[in-house]
């Protein structure tokens, strides 16, 4: 295992994006309800995929509340009932950077055009099906704390058990059943096979590690450098795909490397 990569700049700076935009919760409401139709069961001790949904959300501080109106949905009639599908857009943006879109849609047609639109705009071409799926590997995602709040106004924070040392966190994520981790700052971001997520995250939780949120994720399998200019245009275009409201995960194949993620902050 190794805990040292780039692309948690990538996370780190999509977490900051989304906690400002209206539509977040929308967002996650939305990837919510679908998981607990398809799933075909509100519980999420029964339905996995609603179990990743509902960690994804917790993560983003979706309200409890809001999830419930969500899972609610998944089973109504008439009006409240939820009609969206999965579609998945795929293509390549400046300087050859594949992109992966996943969408929730209630219309195909509206949506494919303005996933078009945002690439033709950006200097990219929507491709086909399995144009670029092949170059990212799906992966469970679990984010974890170095340290924890104690609600002691002398000592407000506390190591979080095993995260707080990096050998006796790597040794405690591969007792958890855990792929591999990085080290994001104030966190670590384990890795886990896609049917894994729940089961090492819960394997964490036993052991006397918290952890603040869970999600499946795209990981690129070869990264692609760029030059800091081309990334500005990439991650212009990630943004603008971002900003669509049908749009919940958008992957590239672009590499973070300390300068260009340093280019990306100003």
């Amino acid at each position: 295992m190794s805990g040292h990569s780039k692309w948690a700049t990538t996370k780190h700076r999509k977490a900051a994006q989304d906690a400002k935009r209206s539509a977040l919760f929308s967002k996650l409401s939305r990837i919510i309800t679908v998981a607990a139709k398809e799933g075909g069961d509100p519980n999420p001790e029964n339905n996995a995929s609603l179990a990743a949904a509902i960690e994804k959300a917790k993560g983003y501080s979706l309200p409890k509340d809001k999830i419930k109106t969500a899972i609610d949905k998944a089973f109504g009639s008439g009006k409240d009932a939820a009609n969206y599908e999965e579609v998945v857009y795929e293509g390549y943006g400046p300087a050859g950077i594949a992109v992966y879109c996943e969408a929730l849609t209630d219309n195909r047609n509206r949506t494919a055009a303005d996933v078009r639109s945002a690439f033709s705009h950006a200097g990219g071409s929507l491709g086909t099906s399995g144009s670029v799926a092949f170059q990212f590997e799906r992966k469970g995602q679990i984010m974890v704390p170095k340290e924890v709040e104690t609600g002691d106004k002398k000592n407000p924070v506390k190591p979080n058990g095993a995260a707080a040392d990096e050998e006796e966190f790597m040794l405690a994520v591969a007792e958890a059943g855990g792929d591999d981790y990085e080290d994001a700052d104030d966190e670590w971001i384990v890795y886990t096979g896609p049917t894994d997520l729940m089961a090492v995250k819960k394997a964490l939780e036993e052991a006397g590690t918290e952890t603040k949120g869970a999600e499946l994720t795209m990981i690129p399998t070869t990264p692609t450098e760029v030059s800091v200019s081309d990334a500005k245009k990439v991650m212009r275009l990630v943004d603008k795909l971002e900003e669509l409201e049908d749009l919940q995960n958008v992957y590239h194949t672009m590499d973070i490397t300390d300068e260009i993620a340093e280019a990306l902050d100003e």
